[in-house]
């Protein structure tokens, strides 16, 4: 049985994606910054019959990081990391907060690169390993109002692109780009006028598990 772990997967995308690699009859470790959704799906998940198991992580602290990487291994061998989580910031880039830019780009760039390689030796000694990075189309092209985080995913690609070279045969290294998902993400925000026309972050999912196959998902 190959165990998955999973950032952000207290809720939104993530949570799906748990609960979908839980029906296939993976082991899921969830990770997040707040402990109590993860138990929620985890419970959730236990209640389908497969296991899972709660670590509170942020990514965006190379201490912790290596902390709770160093744990997840004592405790577990991981197969598969799937880098879900992800922060935002929208509007012209005249009225963004430092803050926000800083927290954007030190969670969706230096985040999934310090998880990455913290946890990469250790996948590196399984075989039929991999990695996931969900980058989204803003990864693709410029956007309105999205400057900061369009950059990030833009180094998300970059990273994820080099990655597929640098391990080819050794992890396979998957890209997955997709349009925006009805989830909490966008609720402090207004950027997203009308959120009925995005897709459902369960249909995304099981879009995403069906292809994970692949070098490149696109949604």
């Amino acid at each position: 049985m190959q165990t998955i772990l999973i950032t952000g997967a207290g809720t939104g995308l993530g949570k799906e994606l748990a609960l979908c690699y839980a029906k296939k009859g993976y082991t899921i470790i969830l990770t997040g910054r707040r402990l109590g959704p993860l138990e929620a799906v985890k419970e959730e998940i236990v209640s389908l019959g497969a296991l899972a198991f709660a670590y509170q992580m942020d990514i965006s602290s190379l201490e912790n990081v290596k902390q709770t990487v160093s744990k997840i291994t004592l405790e577990h061998t991981v197969d598969y990391l799937l880098n879900n989580a992800g922060a935002g910031c929208f509007g012209p880039l005249t009225n963004l907060d430092y803050g926000e830019i800083e927290t954007t780009i030190q969670t969706n760039v230096l985040g999934t690169i310090f998880l990455t390689k913290e946890l990469l030796p250790h996948l590196l000694k399984h075989e039929n390993s991999k990695i996931m990075n969900i980058i989204s189309t803003a990864g693709q092209k410029g956007k309105v109002n999205e400057s900061v985080y369009v950059a990030s995913k833009f180094a998300v690609r970059g990273f994820t692109e080099s990655l597929q070279k640098e391990l080819e045969g050794k992890v396979h290294v998957i890209a997955t780009y997709m349009g925006g998902i009805d989830t909490p993400f966008w609720d402090e925000t207004d950027h997203i006028k009308d959120k009925a026309r995005l897709k459902s972050p369960r249909e995304v999912a099981e879009m995403i598990v069906a292809q994970d196959n692949q070098l490149e998902i696109q949604i």
